[in-house]
């Protein structure tokens, strides 16, 4: 199988070292006729197989049709015609995006099981790019929550601990990338879906720009889903991002604007204006993960970066302005389902849905002008800022199967996600990156906020990051 080590030299190649290849070292690796895209995605549907059992992360694994399209890649590669820099690598797509020919349930019993007729715009560029799809990756019922079980599929676990939960909705794709079963994985981000399972797993995963990504159909939830990579190095972010971006006329949600190619390099930190964003709109941050966070920024500062702590504008409303449209996205689609069928969902995706059905049109439309407002608070912040960094998720991976931490007295999983669902509200590009370990081995992330459109300096941003901190980035093959 096949995952992330960053950098072009070769390891050794043999046994488990073929599910640590990131995608710079595969190409490499085609090209010289080192390996075949048979053989790694062989490699990646036995790791896939082999942690199904205990992690759940998969709803289904696609053997035939991969080996068939590695193979095609493979003479590609022997003719030196590849059709990107990803020719022949294995990739994962979330439950939720469609994909010619496969069922997509979206973790539901009451969805159709029909094959889909068409690809979504991100899998076709990544099919057309030569992206081999072995497997469909779990989420939440509709991906409703910030962790990853459903009616359908049952419970998907953390590699670092399988009594806790990897986080949600993309759960699935980040336990898939944090094993290796796979290099380049499609998650989705309605308000913090590839960032939270990404933190809580240890991995990279970059929510780009609304707009970006082209989504067809589009999200229940409206324009606070994002779609985007989840991946075990920046690089590989960056590589499977470049061919996922782009319009769609399917989307009429995205700007008319031809989005410019990724431009990421490595920077010097030395007077990057940097926004501490240290307090959630929710709760409070867990000591670990605030020991973390410090720890990074204290070192940003000692290599020239001039950091201020902030709040953002009007934090304190951004939870009940989120519920109005989550809760409300939640009763659209709630909407779509024949009643006779309600009693097999996710009693707490219903709960969300009747809270929906509770709102307004008034209410509704004035949310929406909110949003716009605080929206262009943060343009005006961003503006004043290179950066905002703050930690990813304020709460450490607790136990699976719970949609908020046993024994607290939070309400929902909105409430301990409070750095990221305002990024969704306000559309700006955040990726995450692994910030190290607690004492009892559990993953820590960092998240970087850039201003929209700038997709190519928060990916900067994460791999200057991760030149100073390599070691965060190793962390293949996990499972238990």
């Amino acid at each position: 199988m096949k995952n992330a080590v960053s950098g072009t030299n070769l390891p050794e190649i043999g046994g488990a070292e073929l599910n640590r290849f990131d995608v710079e070292s595969l190409a490499a690796a085609y090209r010289n006729k080192q390996l075949s895209p048979v053989e790694i995605t062989q490699a990646a549907l036995a790791r896939a197989t082999e942690i199904q059992g205990s992690l759940n992360p998969f709803t289904f694994l696609d053997p035939e049709n991969a080996l068939a399209a590695a193979r095609s890649a493979e003479r590609r590669w022997a003719k030196g015609e590849p059709l990107s820099p990803i020719d022949g690598v294995p990739t994962t797509l979330k439950d939720i995006v469609h994909v010619q020919r496969w069922t997509v349930r979206y973790g539901s019993r009451t969805t159709d099981p029909a094959p889909m007729h068409q690809d979504a715009p991100s899998v076709a560029r990544l099919r057309k790019a030569g992206a081999v799809f072995i497997g469909q990756t779990t989420t939440p019922e509709f991906g409703w929550k910030a962790v990853t079980d459903s009616p359908a599929f049952g419970v998907t676990r953390n590699p670092w601990n399988p009594t806790r939960t990897p986080g949600g909705s993309s759960g699935g794709a980040a336990v898939a990338a944090a094993c290796g079963a796979g290099v380049l994985h499609l998650g989705t981000d309605g308000g913090g879906s590839i960032r939270i399972p990404s933190s809580f797993t240890g991995i990279v995963g970059h929510k780009p720009t609304y707009g970006r990504v082209a989504a067809h159909p589009l999200s229940s939830f409206g324009t606070v889903a994002h779609i985007g990579p989840m991946t075990r190095t920046v690089g590989d972010a960056v590589a499977m991002l470049e061919v996922v971006s782009g319009r769609d006329l399917r989307d009429w949600t995205q700007p008319p604007v031809r989005y410019p190619k990724l431009n990421v390099s490595r920077f010097d930190w030395k007077g990057k204006r940097i926004g501490y964003w240290k307090e959630p709109c929710v709760g409070r941050v867990e000591p670990a993960v605030a020991a973390a966070i410090d720890g990074v920024v204290n070192e940003l500062e000692e290599a020239g970066a001039i950091v201020t702590e902030i709040r953002l504008p009007e934090q304190e409303t951004l939870l009940e302005l989120f519920y109005a449209h989550w809760y409300v996205g939640a009763a659209n689609r709630l909407a779509s389902i024949d009643p006779a069928k309600w009693s097999t969902l996710d009693p707490g995706f219903l709960n969300a849905a009747s809270a929906g059905q509770g709102y307004t049109g008034v209410e509704r439309m004035a949310a929406e002008i909110r949003r716009a407002r605080f929206g262009a608070a943060m343009d005006a912040l961003l503006d004043e800022h290179d950066f905002i960094v703050s930690p990813t998720v304020p709460v450490l991976p607790f136990e699976a199967g719970h949609d908020t931490p046993p024994g607290g007295d939070l309400q929902s999983w909105v409430s301990w996600s409070s750095f990221s669902f305002p990024i969704n509200l306000s559309q700006q590009p955040a990726s995450t990156v692994p910030c190290g370990l607690t004492e009892d081995g559990l993953p820590i992330g960092m998240q970087i906020i850039g201003a929209r459109g700038e997709d190519s300096e928060v990916l900067s941003a994460a791999l200057s990051y991760e030149e100073m901190y390599p070691h965060r980035f190793l962390s293949c093959n996990r499972a238990k």
